[in-house]
């Protein structure tokens, strides 16, 4: 089994500079040139993730976070002035899944202060691997929370993804194995071993974060302690 699995933080559909336009076409293609199964999406306009989906032919899952509130009214100033409304258009976790179907789809709140952070996950169907999209705040308890989350949704035995913006660069997580990533966009796995390096892809002046692409395989079984030799 080979899955390849993108993150990356879409700084809510800005670029930098940002262009004082709606992006959405150059974010679709951008993501629709890529060989990915998983694109694990931060700080997606809450509207994008159905349109992406309906456009790139994939299966999609996403939770709202913050600001939120009267989203038609941030909508409508978000597509004509991004630039200036920024973050205040509202905001949104996004999964989107190739080649697979979704079984199944949880989530958890992690923390309501000073922004609502939730990380969320999607079983995938037939390989039965989790993909988990996290976009913490920063906290070394973001990242423990989700990572303790995703671990309670899969069976012991099951291959999971851990993935997304942790707001930090370094950090260690009990039951993952880290697969790589580039700055604070991170990757982790459990059950499944990278089969190369992380790349990171060129994505222009798209967003601020660059996006991360890692191939995963099926992890080696163990060695049994042989025997000595009589």
């Amino acid at each position: 089994m080979a899955l390849r699995v993108l993150t990356w933080n879409l700084l809510h559909g800005r670029s930098v500079p940002g262009t004082g336009r709606d992006l959405f076409e150059e974010f679709c293609a951008a993501l629709g040139g890529w060989r990915w199964d998983v694109a694990l999406l931060q700080e997606v306009p809450p509207w994008w993730p159905p349109l992406l989906a309906e456009r790139l032919s994939a299966g999609q899952r996403h939770v709202l976070t913050s600001r939120n509130a009267l989203l038609p009214l941030r909508r409508a100033i978000s597509v004509r002035h991004p630039d200036l409304i920024k973050s205040n258009g509202g905001g949104a976790n996004a999964i989107l899944v190739r080649g697979e179907s979704i079984a199944e789809h949880r989530w958890r709140r992690l923390c309501l202060w000073p922004e609502r952070r939730w990380v969320h996950a999607a079983r995938l169907q037939p390989a039965g691997v989790w993909v988990a999209n996290l976009h913490g705040g920063g906290p070394m308890r973001d990242a423990v929370r989700a990572a303790a989350s995703v671990l309670a949704w899969a069976a012991p035995a099951t291959p999971a993804v851990l993935g997304g913006d942790f707001n930090i660069r370094s950090l260690t997580l009990d039951g993952f194995q880290y697969a790589g990533g580039h700055d604070v966009d991170l990757l982790f796995a459990r059950g499944l071993a990278p089969s190369g390096e992380a790349e990171v892809l060129d994505r222009g002046p798209l967003s601020d974060h660059a996006p991360v692409a890692i191939t995963f395989a099926a992890a080696p079984a163990p060695r049994s302690p042989q025997a000595p030799s009589p």
